[in-house]
């Protein structure tokens, strides 16, 4: 079996920080989106795979090489525009061959991996294996309807739904697959659509089966998608102290990488905190991920993401539920006049409160 991860698309919901880096390499607990799916391909057995890139193909290349550091043989498979799931499963026809594969979206994450469901394929021996999942919202997903446990119909963001079973970023196919998605024609957003290949699939009389999914899923494209994925996933980290810290209460479960040197500061974890860091007089609270080389200086964080290498100073008040991009200043200055004084990019969102 062969592994087929998509890795080219823009990323305008995390913007602005998707304008200068991919949405897949955006840290979750300190370590990108994309890492978790390539470590779950190789839990799960598979170490042939091809990732299907984009405009930020350069960025992808660079993070994740040859694949070896994860136990991997990797392979780029270029896509022109985003076209749609179903034509990235087109252009990789040639990658794939004869063989059955999973594709699964690099910008989600699923606590159980992929092992349960790969083997669940291989036992049962199906022509697709769809996962699901209930959610509040059907009318934003590719939503799944069942007669008998057997797959019906599939919708892509229905206006009315008639199930709330969406469709999660993972699917198991043989390569009966490729038939469909050269029958299929593009949707009115001008994209090959997975759910209409899989519909396609049972109109054939092939056998497409469910399987939901129990652990919790996340699709990481949304600011707050993200911050829960980051929660999620430092409540299962253990404390390891590297750094140095000085005059500092450490609570829960708190990791401090090599370099770091913390002075007069309150960390209650779940909080993970990179290497080569400097933190002083400061409060960190639950559910925050510190990138590389941060600095944080008398100020409050709690449930947030801070990428590399900015510098957070003096705040005044307590941040939280923030992302804040690489090489970020936000700092209180006491000049006078008093004024808001800012230098915002595009689709930024600020809340003054």
């Amino acid at each position: 079996m062969k592994g087929l991860v998509l890795s080219g698309g823009a990323g305008t919901r995390l913007r602005p920080i998707t304008h200068t880096s991919a949405k897949q390499l955006v840290p979750v607990a300190n370590k990108p989106v994309l890492f978790y799916g390539l470590e779950a391909m190789r839990a799960a057995g598979i170490t042939e795979v091809g990732i299907v890139v984009g405009e930020t193909r350069a960025e992808i290349e660079a993070a994740v090489g040859d694949g070896s550091r994860f136990g991997l043989e990797v392979t780029y498979l270029p896509q022109d525009a985003p076209r749609g799931l179903a034509h990235a499963v087109l252009i990789a026809e040639e990658f794939l061959r004869d063989e059955p594969f999973v594709m699964y979206l690099g910008d989600n994450l699923l606590k159980e991996g992929i092992a349960p469901f790969v083997r669940a394929f291989e036992e049962s021996g199906p022509d697709a294996l769809i996962l699901l999942q209930k959610v509040k919202d059907p009318s934003s997903y590719g939503i799944a309807e069942l007669e008998d446990g057997r797959v019906t119909r599939l919708v892509e963001k229905p206006a009315e739904p008639r199930s709330d079973l969406a469709l999660v970023g993972v699917y198991l196919f043989t390569p009966a697959v490729f038939e469909s998605v050269k029958a299929i024609t593009p949707s009115p957003r001008g994209e090959l659509e997975i759910t209409d290949a899989i519909q396609h699939m049972i109109e054939r009389g092939l056998r497409v089966e469910p399987h939901t999914v129990t652990g919790w899923w996340k699709d990481t494209g949304k600011l707050e998608d993200m911050l829960e994925a980051n929660r999620l996933i430092l409540g299962t980290i253990e404390g390891d102290v590297r750094g140095v810290a000085t005059d500092c209460t450490l609570e829960g479960a708190v990791q401090i990488g090599a370099g770091s040197v913390l002075e007069r500061c309150t960390v209650r974890g779940p909080v993970v905190i990179g290497e080569r860091c400097r933190l002083s007089d400061t409060y960190v609270g639950p559910y925050t991920a510190i990138s590389d080389g941060v600095v944080v200086e008398h100020a409050e964080i709690e449930h947030s993401i801070i990428l590399e290498n900015s510098r957070i100073c003096r705040l005044g008040a307590r941040m939280a539920d923030s992302l804040i991009g690489r090489d970020c200043v936000i700092a209180h200055s006491d000049a006078l006049p008093v004024a808001y004084r800012f230098m915002v990019g595009d689709s930024s969102q600020i809340g003054i409160l």
